[in-house]
Formats: C-alpha cells, structure tokens, sequence
C-alpha cells in the first residue's frame, strides 16, 4: 500500500499532494497562504471575495477596487512560488463575471467556485485557456445538474467538483436542521456524488476528480474520506491558523483560543447559515443591539441591506485585522482542536505523518 501522499491529477493539472487550501474572506488567504502552501506541493487559493476592502478608495470604487487588488494578488503569488495557484470567486457576488475574466486573463491555474450553482462558468473560459474549473457543491444533485448543464451548453464537464459538508466554516450550503442530520454528513455526500458523477464523466471517457471539504482534519481523515471514493481534500481552518495566513495576529488566537462550545451557527445577512467563532458582537446581534446600517459595497446579490443588522463585509475584514469589536471570525467545526500556530510546511509534514501511519496501520491490519 502507497504510503506517501498520492497526487492530485485534476485534468492535467497534477498537484502533487492532495490538498487544496479553501479560499478564506474577506483577506483571510491572499497571495501569502496561497504561495506558502503551493511551494509545498498543494493547491494555494486566493479568496476574492471584498478582496480589495481595505484600500481607501473601496467604499467609493469597489468593484473597480477589487479588481485591482486581485491582480496585485495574483501577480505577488506568481512572484512567491512556480506552484499551483487557484481563486476562489464566489457566484453570489456582485461583480462574479469580472473577477472570473480577470482571474482567467491573469493565467490563474484554477477556479473554485460556489456559493451558487456556476452554471454559466465555462462561457468566460476563452478557446485557448488553460484555467480549470471546479464549482463547489453540497449535493449529488448539484452535480448532475451542473455536468448536464455544461455538458449541453459548452460541451465540457467540470474539471474537478468540490463537495462541501456541514462541517465547514464560514457559509454553508445547508438549511440549519441538516448540519446534524446524518443524511448530509460529509462521508455520505462524497459516495453520493462519486456515484453521480462517475458514470457521466465515463460516457466521455474522462474522470472527474471529487474533492471532499469540510471538518478534514488529520491525515487520518484525509486517507479515510480518500478511501470512500474522493481524489484529495480542501482545508481551510487548519490553513487559517499558520505563520503563512494573510490574517492579523489576533485573529489566528482567535481560532487558537476557541472552544468546541463557541463554535456556533449564525444567520449571516446574505441568507445563508454560517459557523463562527462566538464573541461580544455576535452576541449583541444576537439580543438585537445592533441595528440595520446603510453598506457602501453590496458584495453579495443575496445581501438583505435594509434588514441586516451589521455589515458582513465589515465585520469579516475587522476580524481579519484583529479588531474584534464589530466583527467576528469564520471557523470550521474542529477550530477548538487547534492548540498552536504552525507554518504551512510543518503542516503539511503532520498531515503527510498521519497519512502514512494511516495506512500502514491499515496494511498491518489487511487479512491475509
């Protein structure tokens, strides 16, 4: 049995360990997490969501803000590592289609897309293109959807699909009652959608890679989850409390210092459930003290402005500063399980550690 960590082949594009690092906003991964973890053999993803925030010209320009800032971010990536570089564009902003062409114009390796069903992504894809497209889902039907739209439509598959389970951090593509139902636990999706996506992509003699996403922990976890059918792993909290992460100090301790008990599940005011690190803030939301504002950026399309009571955009870039006051942070369901700030590469190494022990404990355990 292999012990090492098998590569990820995503149509060509071959990582050569299985590991994306998810896309964090607001400024949570920029080209700095993104280069550590792709000079180590992974997949390094800039978020582009409110990318461009904290420029002081955001609030007056920020579509034409963000912009400039992901190519910046991009080109500083490409300056740090020759490695895998992705973007993680959500479907529900406001300005998707630029981000997407800038990110393609920019040569970006590949696109990490959800939030939405990417539907039309393929139609910014130029003829010449070597960009790879990966929507991010929560369900076997999302999948067969999108295959058959694309398929249709543009003649093509995904190059890899993304599934998400309820134990994320940041939004989650579940109605609240499901993060605990057992119907919808990670392990249990990705079977789901192996068995979906298999026979559609073998009509056209291809595969389709199936990366598994939320509450992957250990190399243990990621051999397991391997083992029931996916093809690599995406990790964001472990990445999120590193040296490498874009973040300020505070918020990594933030995560640091988290217990299981302040992990919790908030309505976030663009309409989706969301798993955050409890604080003051959210607690005032809570008990209603703090009431609706007026936002300069409507980032994302499902944004209830005039009934939120804070600004998500806001809120995420405080806690990306470390300024807490007015803001919060983002965690998957295993943030309490973290005890120390690592770098990427000793990351990486525990993860690589875990996985060969995992399976050779299996090899020993193999009847004969």
């Amino acid at each position: 049995m292999r012990l090492n960590f098998p590569e990820l082949n995503i149509n060509g594009l071959v990582s050569r360990i299985p590991v994306i690092q998810g896309g964090m906003g607001v400024g949570i991964s920029l080209a700095g997490l993104a280069s550590a973890v792709a000079n180590e053999g992974g997949i390094g993803v800039i978020a582009t969501a409110m990318i461009g925030i904290s420029e002081p010209d955001a609030a007056a320009d920020p579509a034409g803000t963000d912009i400039r800032v992901l190519r910046h971010e991009l080109r500083k990536a490409r300056s740090l590592t020759g490695g895998i570089i992705g973007l993680n564009i959500m479907v529900a902003l406001t300005n998707f289609a630029h981000l997407v062409r800038t990110g393609i114009e920019e040569g970006v390796d590949i696109i990490f897309s959800g939030a939405g069903l990417p539907m039309d992504l393929p139609g910014y894809l130029p003829r010449d293109a070597k960009t790879k497209l990966a929507p991010i889902i929560s369900s076997a039907r999302a999948a067969t959807l999108i295959c058959k739209r694309w398929m249709a439509k543009y003649n093509r598959f995904p190059d890899a699909f993304v599934v998400e389970g309820p134990k994320a951090g940041g939004h989650l593509g579940f109605k609240e009652e499901q993060l605990e139902h057992p119907d919808f636990a990670l392990e249990k999706l990705i079977i789901e959608v192996v068995a979906a996506v298999k026979p559609l992509a073998a009509q056209k003699n291809t595969t389709i890679p199936i990366i598994a996403a939320g509450g992957i922990y250990t190399g243990q976890d990621i051999r397991a989850i391997m083992a029931l059918g996916a093809s690599g792993v995406q990790m964001g909290t472990r990445f999120a409390v590193t040296v490498e992460c874009d973040a300020a100090q505070a918020f990594k301790e933030a995560l640091l210092n988290a217990r299981q008990e302040d992990l919790i599940i908030i309505k976030s005011p663009v309409g989706m459930p969301g798993r955050a690190v409890r604080n003051r803030f959210l607690d005032e939301v809570q008990k209603g003290k703090k009431t609706p504002i007026n936002c300069p950026y409507h980032c994302v399309k499902t944004c209830l402005q005039a009934k939120s009571p804070y600004c998500i955009a806001l809120a995420l870039v405080g806690a990306k500063n470390g300024k807490f006051h007015n803001g919060f942070a983002f965690a998957g369901s295993n943030a309490y399980r973290v005890n120390e700030i690592l770098s990427v590469k000793t990351l990486i190494g525990s993860l690589q550690r875990e996985f060969s022990m995992a399976c050779a404990t299996e090899e020993y355990s193999a009847p004969n």
